[in-house]
């Protein structure tokens, strides 16, 4: 079905509210959500909020997002054991403003659990004028490359450039499907593709629910592992658990950049944008269709989104979240 967009951020935002998300979270949980479902990620829009709440459930009230430690290049943050979307989005902003007085900036985020479409972040940062990476570890739902044992997150990792008419923005998770996807077919009643999980034995596995006890495996075997490891490192060194085993304590890592240390930013956007041209006009497989850059093809539906005024919701999903 679809509903207005300001319709469904009221929707999220007051669910959340009554599951004991502060409500200046709420609102930024609720306008990521939606803005990922006017992307084409149904799986990270208001689905999310059946995760959300079930996460909340006998999780005592969550403290104050906190910057415990910030200097001239840095700053970590306590996320005070709220729901990464909002913990996240201040981080990004911190990270912003440091490297708008010093050119770059680090910024961990810890004490806190999933967040959404990495995406959401860098690219605020890139319409910033502003070059981002970001990596976030998360509960261990993905097996290690040639292993059956959960042991990483789906890991993602996301960076977003300066570029016009909008900022270029590289995000992929490290595992062959992400956690939100398989609740969501769990949810719906459709299997997981072949090749994407195994069960709690090791076997194959197409049933979203064997899945969820089992494994997700790797994506791009020992490269997109290699990635994952990264994502998981990184996290730790922000304050994550080693292995994160509950819905809790992962760590996010943000790296802003100002171009200018290295190029006017007028100039890096011309040259970005150059090369996003370049692709352009690249030729496509035989019978295929136009070549794209990353990330443009959700910006184009994001905007097809908001013309339009309304977003997609499933309609048993629609059905859970009223019982809410």
């Amino acid at each position: 079905m679809r509903i207005p967009i300001a319709q469904a951020i009221e929707f999220a935002e007051g669910i959340l509210v009554r599951h004991g998300v502060p409500a200046a979270y709420a609102r930024m949980v609720a306008d990521h959500l939606v803005d990922a479902a006017l992307a084409g990620h149904a799986f990270a829009g208001l689905p999310r909020v059946l995760a959300i709440v079930d996460a909340l459930a006998g999780r005592p009230p969550a403290g104050p997002v906190r910057v415990v430690h910030e200097d001239a290049r840095c700053a970590r943050i306590d996320g005070g054991d709220n729901v990464g979307y909002a913990v996240s989005l201040i981080a990004i902003d911190k990270a912003v403003e440091i490297a708008r007085k010093s050119g770059v900036a680090v910024v961990g985020a810890s004490n806190t659990w999933f967040s959404g479409r990495l995406a959401y972040y860098v690219e605020r940062a890139a319409a910033q004028g502003f070059i981002a990476l970001h990596t976030a570890n998360t509960t261990a739902r993905v097996a290690p490359y040639g292993g059956i044992d959960a042991i990483f997150g789906t890991n993602p990792f996301a960076a977003a450039f300066p570029c016009e008419p909008e900022p270029l923005v590289v995000d992929f998770g490290t595992a062959q499907a992400t956690w939100g996807e398989v609740l969501l077919r769990r949810t719906t009643g459709r299997p997981l593709e072949d090749g994407w999980a195994v069960d709690a034995e090791g076997r194959p596995t197409t049933d979203p629910a064997a899945a969820l006890a089992g494994a997700i495996l790797p994506w791009g075997d020992q490269r997109g592992y290699g990635v994952a490891v990264i994502a998981q490192v990184l996290g730790i060194l922000v304050g994550s658990d080693v292995v994160i085993r509950t819905v809790s304590d992962s760590g996010f890592f943000f790296f802003v950049l100002d171009p200018a240390l290295l190029m006017p930013l007028d100039a890096f956007k011309a040259r970005v944008a150059e090369l996003a041209a370049a692709v352009h006009a690249s030729r496509p497989l035989p019978g295929g269709p136009p070549v794209r850059v990353p990330g443009e093809h959700s910006q184009r539906r994001r905007a097809a989104g908001r013309a339009a005024g309304t977003v997609d919701v499933d309609d048993e999903v629609y059905r859970r979240l009223l019982a809410l």
